[in-house]
């Protein structure tokens, strides 16, 4: 059964449509989160250049899981993914292109919202791109400043963060070897600390550059997610989520400064730390350049595929991609197609199952495996709830 006959056989009908009911809670890394109202959920967009690899595609598709879940227990969910269009690295990725920075952002926007489409990823509520959250930034240095918890010197504004790598349980040399692989410079002789970061810094020529109180320059990129999370959803979200290697230092200084203006702590209740994707025994990464890129993906697999490959595992692992994994994610997928055409319902206990094993953690494999096995009413529902059909 090819994903275009699934969809016209498999969803005549919607048995199940909230299945989970208004009591039901999801629980995340052994924690429930329980939501009165709209859960809102922060994902951590792309810095537009060389998108979209695998391991970006896992964020994200995770991302919309959670939403998808969340609205089969009834939950209205309001997401916010944000674009950091604002930033060094995609300075220079333009420059070696000939673009200004931001018609190249713009450019590569259009190709990852292009994979995102194909993958099914929903469209977000807010999508807020740095380049329009200047003054927000602005305004957050002016409130650090103000509160003594940042400093100025030489135009730069540095916020307070030795006590932020302790907090994450980190060892000072971990904490100091990812500062210096995110670009958060240490050794920085400006600095009071070494764990203190930039929330405005200086231009120089060639990098992009707005008026300042405290002279021309540009935001810090933690700084950028804070004050973005705290204009579209104020002191606080119910997930922060990102991939497991925005843990420190990123996801750690972005809720440390949101904190520190608002005095409203944890600024997340939950976390959805995606595990990396890696490929030829390192992690996925632009900088590496060891890329998949999902577009290369899609010429030779169908979106289905690529989207079971991506969530027919626990999120929070690190795995290794090796291409024969898509032929079993199709087969995989094909089983799980199989047992929804099957005629006929499987009964309320196999959906609950299906369900129960959705809002523990997000645990597609047990899904999947009780669905292929019922069939039915509850493979159907698990098709529609992962958006596989």
């Amino acid at each position: 059964m090819t994903s275009s006959h699934a969809a016209g056989t498999v969803f005549s009908n919607h048995p199940g449509q909230g299945a989970a009911g208004s009591g039901a809670a999801l629980r995340l890394s052994g924690a429930v989160v329980p939501v009165v109202g709209t859960a809102r959920v922060y994902t951590c967009g792309i810095t537009p250049y060389d998108v979209t690899h695998l391991g970006h595609a896992a964020t994200f598709v995770w991302s919309d899981l959670l939403a998808s879940v969340w609205r089969l227990a009834g939950v209205e969910t309001l997401g916010c993914r944000n674009v950091t269009d604002v930033d060094d690295v995609l300075t220079r990725a333009a420059g070696l292109r000939g673009s200004d920075f931001d018609q190249f952002a713009l450019q590569q926007e259009y190709l990852f919202d292009k994979d995102m489409t194909a993958l099914r990823v929903r469209r977000p509520a807010h999508e807020p791109r740095a380049r329009h959250h200047i003054s927000a930034v602005q305004q957050l240095a002016g409130a650090l400043l103000a509160g003594g918890r940042a400093y100025l010197r030489d135009g730069f504004v540095y916020f307070r963060g030795a006590q932020v790598a302790a907090a994450c349980g980190l060892s000072r040399a971990e904490a100091l070897a990812r500062s210096s692989e995110y670009g958060d410079d240490p050794q920085d002789p400006r600095r009071d600390d070494p764990f203190d970061v930039a929330v405005w810094r200086p231009s120089g020529e060639g990098q992009p550059a707005w008026p300042s109180p405290w002279g021309p320059g540009r935001p810090g990129w933690h700084a950028e997610c804070a004050a973005m999370a705290l204009s579209v959803f104020g002191p606080s979200v119910d997930v922060l989520a990102g991939g497991e290697d925005l843990v420190f230092p990123h996801h750690a200084y972005q809720a440390a400064m949101v904190e520190a203006v608002t005095s409203v702590a944890p600024f997340a209740r939950a976390r959805l730390h995606v595990g990396a994707v890696h490929q030829d025994g390192t992690k996925m990464a632009k900088s590496t350049g060891n890329l998949t890129l999902v577009a290369d993906l899609l010429r030779d697999h169908s979106p289905a595929a690529v989207r079971m490959l991506l969530l027919d595992r626990p999120w929070r692992s690190v795995w290794q991609y090796r291409p024969g994994d898509l032929d079993t994610a199709a087969a995989r997928l094909e089983q799980l197609y199989a047992a929804a055409g099957r005629p006929g319902g499987t009964g309320e206990a196999a959906i609950g199952v299906v369900v129960a094993a959705l809002l523990d953690d997000l645990d597609v494999p047990q899904a999947v495996e009780v669905a292929v096995d019922a069939g039915g009413d509850a493979a159907r529902l698990l098709l529609r709830v992962l958006a596989l059909a």
